[in-house]
């Protein structure tokens, strides 16, 4: 293919100029949005326990970015405000580009630990947990910060002393036990009824019940403590 000594300057020339006009616009402070990543984790993890610690990773200098009238911190899908993470920033106007920024989020506060052994189906109270603080996003997912988390509840698992303690490790205790007798209970604006029933199957607070009662009507209802079941009509 053949080009004319013409046309090859006229190609010329227009990357000329749009080099040159790349070299006079304004270039965006990276500085300015690694700052703006900063802000915006901090407002994200507002509310998280303990103490959050936020770095931002460094942005490639070489990368040529167009000076942005508003920059714009989001995230990305399938990113999280938790551990190594990435903000993305957008720009829309005068030019529109978007990059990505890694940034790690610490959280440092108390945990539960187990302060002794804890056998599978015992029930947790404080003389079996321990307090100690570390980094959550280092921890297994489910971490136990609070202490009405864990007391009350029973062991699913057999647990050894020292462990972090998690959610799915513990279980609610059955409000309700199958083949107990339970008082069915149902109320409104100026009424209260109940009425006896016998339990169809284990429940623990706030779980669904079912019951029999002594006409053979089987109702389904809310477990609570005491062998109660709110029924809604």
């Amino acid at each position: 293919m053949r080009y004319s000594f013409p046309a090859l300057f006229a190609a010329f020339g227009l990357l000329a100029n749009a080099a040159a006009a790349q070299a006079t616009a304004p270039q965006q402070d990276v500085a300015v949005l690694r700052q703006s990543v900063q802000q915006f984790l901090r407002i994200q993890t507002t509310g998280l326990p303990g103490q959050v610690n936020v770095s931002v990773g460094q942005i490639d200098t070489r990368t040529y970015l167009p000076a942005c009238a508003a920059p714009e911190p989001f995230l990305p899908g399938g990113s999280r405000l938790w551990g190594k993470t990435t903000v993305g920033i957008r720009c829309s106007v005068p030019s529109p580009w978007t990059i990505y920024v890694p940034a790690t989020v610490q959280v440092i506060a108390e945990y539960l630990v187990t302060a002794v052994p804890v056998a599978q189906g015992q029930m947790i109270s404080g003389n079996e947990l321990a307090k100690i603080k570390g980094d959550l996003t280092a921890l297994p997912a489910r971490i136990i910060t609070d202490m009405s988390q864990a007391i009350g509840r029973t062991a699913a698992v057999s647990l050894v002393a020292g462990i972090p303690l998690r959610s799915d490790a513990l279980r609610a205790q059955q409000a309700i036990q199958q083949g107990q007798t339970v008082r069915l209970v149902s109320s409104g604006p100026g009424f209260r009824v109940s009425a006896e029933a016998r339990a169809l199957n284990n429940a623990a607070e706030g779980q669904v019940a079912q019951a029999r009662t002594a006409s053979g009507q089987v109702v389904s209802g809310v477990a609570r403590t005491g062998g109660v079941v709110e029924v809604s009509y």
